[in-house]
């Protein structure tokens, strides 16, 4: 009822305010019925648009059509179809009347299919990504949890007979275990900064690539303090929009894989190129690579099997939320196995786009 009355209070609002309107146009010397007609078409169009649905747009038409007849054809204030053509001119100018409003309440009702369309496939993205999380953290978080509980049983029913470097050995396999579960939280924490119902995902601003890239290894190795990263990258000042946050997270996540999974001592490279749109960050390892079977399902945050280049435990979690941070910048993210001569390993890749010209 509340939403009839709106339509009802807006179709008489535009009516009456055009044919004031009109009135003025006409009794101000412009008597031309043509530009009446252009006046209440206008109107038309708008109660089409701010109206739901098909009867306010022909109620509207057919008052449009009488109303120019009654006031502004002669004779004035009298319906007179009598006039020589006017039948036909009755008929064409209800017909297209018709016409305009029916066009334009469909172009409205598509618009808003396509707007549903749109917000239901945005439900279905970020119910994926969820399922995802739910899958990866299922997996991800079993794995140093249930050490850490045998960890810390062997260490307090064993303790008497165990020796000084075995007990070392056990509270170090917790130490280990409790800061790759932290590092898992500061992932999961990381999604929350991305907001799925937004045009805009992230906040972003102009950074530069060189203090980003600094930044994330210094992180890094605050984590892995024997960690040698090679960095190769444009002479040029490079700059883009980004959430530096969210995409120093990215850059962590790709190094601390390649350096604890791949198997190799040899440093990772970080391989930073200028594209005609955007810049892309290849992190490239020289270890055992990745399974081919699990290429395709590299991003969906499920466990990754032992013999791949993630062997140590699941990168599962952290590769979904990478490509989700990827995605809400605009970017894509690809996974690859590059093999030379003398080399061979994992190479990930992302893009992030450059700030559209104006």
């Amino acid at each position: 009822m509340k939403k009839i009355r709106w339509n009802l209070a807006i179709t008489v609002l535009l009516l009456a305010v055009t044919t004031i309107i009109s009135f003025c146009f006409f009794h101000f010397g412009n008597k031309y019925t043509a530009n009446i007609t252009v006046l209440y078409t206008l109107a038309l169009i708008l109660i089409a648009l701010k109206t739901s649905g098909y009867i306010y747009g022909i109620i509207a038409s057919i008052f449009c059509v009488f109303a120019i007849n009654y006031f502004f054809s002669y004779p004035y204030f009298r319906l007179n179809f009598t006039l020589d053509g006017y039948p036909v001119t009755f008929a064409g100018m209800l017909t297209i009347a018709l016409i305009t409003g029916a066009v334009t309440t469909s172009l409205k009702q598509q618009q808003q299919a396509i707007s549903e369309r749109e917000k239901q496939l945005a439900e279905a993205d970020k119910e994926k990504l969820r399922a995802n999380l739910l899958r990866a953290v299922s997996h991800d978080l079993r794995t140093p949890l249930t050490s850490i509980i045998g960890s810390a049983d062997s260490y307090l029913e064993n303790r008497e007979e165990l020796s000084e470097t075995e007990c070392t050995e056990l509270v170090s396999n917790i130490r280990e275990d409790s800061e790759w579960l932290l590092n898992m939280v500061e992932n999961l924490l990381t999604v929350t900064r991305i907001n799925s119902s937004s045009a805009d995902k992230v906040k972003k601003s102009a950074e530069v690539v060189e203090e980003v890239v600094s930044e994330a290894i210094l992180r890094l190795q605050k984590r892995i303090p024997d960690a040698v990263i090679h960095v190769s990258m444009p002479n040029n000042f490079l700059m883009i929009p980004m959430d530096p946050t969210l995409i120093e997270q990215v850059l962590i996540n790709l190094m601390e894989n390649a350096l604890i999974h791949s198997g190799s001592t040899e440093p990772v490279d970080l391989i930073i190129r200028e594209l005609d749109d955007a810049i892309s960050f290849s992190v490239r390892d020289y270890g055992r690579g990745l399974s081919e079977d699990l290429l395709p399902h590299i991003f969906e945050g499920g466990q990754v099997s032992s013999g791949s280049s993630d062997s140590h435990r699941g990168m599962g979690i952290g590769l979904s939320i990478c490509q989700t941070i990827i995605q809400a910048h605009g970017g894509q993210i690809t996974a690859v196995n590059h093999t030379g001569d003398r080399t061979k390993g994992a190479e990930f890749t992302f893009t992030l786009p450059k700030e559209k010209e104006s």
